[in-house]
């Protein structure tokens, strides 16, 4: 992949050029509070070396799902003005995202100035299947740029318009951001140093099938906690109560079990697990055996027990990767077996990928000191996919 200085070369130096920077600002809100500004401060090393370069900054992104129409609640206003905050220079904020005002404000800017344009997914085509319709969006973006910086690891397993579209059309790099995730991922992916041990969390097995079946050809060990650690139990012929299950995955689970014993993987459950009465931070609730979960109580967090072995497991580990929360750490009831096992990461001397998303945001949440983990990745669904071995059209399009 073209770097930033690459694009330079190209271009013939950066400063007063117009650079259209593809970053992921897709945070969490309250309705118009941030609560957790990760993204954004990911995003400010590379548009800190573009704005010292010289160059005009022009900053596309999306928040939410409208539905391809503008949508107040959705407006980029309060990431802007953290943006700015963080920068400590001002943000114009287009808008609208390829109309009069953002073409003004691409205008009148000068170097080292940043616009960032109203959300991305304001404009239907920004997401359409159609290449039609989504190359005609990519044509009015590109009509604002000089070059195209793509620096949202977040986005990058997503065909889309200002992801794969308006590379094709522009002088293209990748941003600081971008290489980084794709380096230490390639150290997850090709010779790991091991143990190589992989913890899987969150809600779903269907949401990670692919990672778990490429897992199952690579990592030495597997930990798996949160929701869908409840199918895998059922697999094994548990009763697993009101617990969230995919009975349509109990089949596909059994097979991973199979091939985990033959290629010599070590599967580890949990043994108890926080079941409640239903799934709010004041129902009532207990530790339980995963062999005597009530069948009206619902499975929310892992047990002490089953933190401590997961611990142990961790402690030779060479090299890790931690995708989905063990319980559901947003409720004060059911975040110790997240906050065990970030823990534990942190006591062992295991180079350690936390893989973005939910798992991302536990960190913070939790306390814990993000430089002390050894990466962690603004992409959850793009981490997993990379893992898969999937090809993402938003690198893929920077290597042409």
């Amino acid at each position: 992949m073209r770097t930033i200085g690459n694009l330079s070369d190209q271009l013939g130096g950066l400063r007063g050029k117009a650079i259209l920077v593809r970053s992921d600002l897709n945070v969490p809100m309250d309705g118009a509070r941030i609560t957790d500004d990760g993204r954004i401060r990911a995003s400010i090393p590379t548009l800190t070396r573009l704005r010292d370069a010289g160059a005009r900054v022009v900053v596309c992104a999306h928040l939410g799902r409208p539905k391809g129409a503008p949508d107040p609640q959705y407006s980029l206003a309060p990431v802007g003005a953290r943006l700015a905050e963080l920068l400590q220079a001002p943000v114009a904020l287009a808008s609208d995202t390829v109309g009069p005002d953002a073409r003004r404000l691409v205008e009148q800017a000068g170097p080292g100035d940043v616009v960032l344009l109203e959300n991305l997914r304001f404009n239907a085509g920004e997401t359409s299947k159609d290449d039609a319709e989504r190359g005609a969006f990519a044509d009015q973006l590109a009509q604002l740029a000089d070059g195209y910086v793509s620096d949202g690891f977040g986005v990058v397993h997503r065909k889309q318009a200002s992801v794969y579209d308006v590379a094709q059309r522009l002088p293209h790099a990748a941003g600081g951001l971008v290489v980084t995730e794709v380096d230490v991922l390639r150290k997850l992916t090709v010779a790991p140093q091991r143990p190589y041990v992989v913890v899987l969390g969150g809600s779903k097995v269907s949401d990670k099938l692919g990672v778990i079946e490429n897992l199952l050809a690579s990592a030495d060990r597997i930990l798996i906690g949160g929701g869908m650690v409840f199918t895998f139990l059922a697999a094994q012929g548990h009763e697993v109560g009101a617990s969230l299950l995919e009975r349509d995955q109990l089949d596909t689970v059994r097979g991973y079990l199979a091939t985990a014993e033959q290629r010599g993987v070590e599967i580890v459950l949990p043994t108890d697990v926080v079941a409640a009465e239903a799934f709010a931070a004041d129902a009532a609730h207990d530790v339980v055996g995963v062999d005597a979960i009530p069948p009206d109580r619902m499975g929310l967090d892992i047990g002490p027990d089953s933190s401590a072995a997961f611990a142990a497991k961790l402690k030779d580990a060479a090299t890790v990767f931690w995708n989905g929360p063990m319980g559901v750490f947003e409720m004060a009831p059911y975040r110790e077996g997240t906050r065990a096992l970030a823990q534990a990461l942190l006591d062992g001397n295991a180079f350690t990928v936390v893989g973005g998303g939910d798992s991302a945001a536990a960190v913070r949440a939790l306390g814990f000191d993000e430089d002390a983990f050894g990466h962690i990745s603004t992409g959850g669904g793009a981490s997993l996919e990379y893992l898969e071995g999937r090809t993402l059209p938003g690198l893929s399009v920077l290597e042409s």
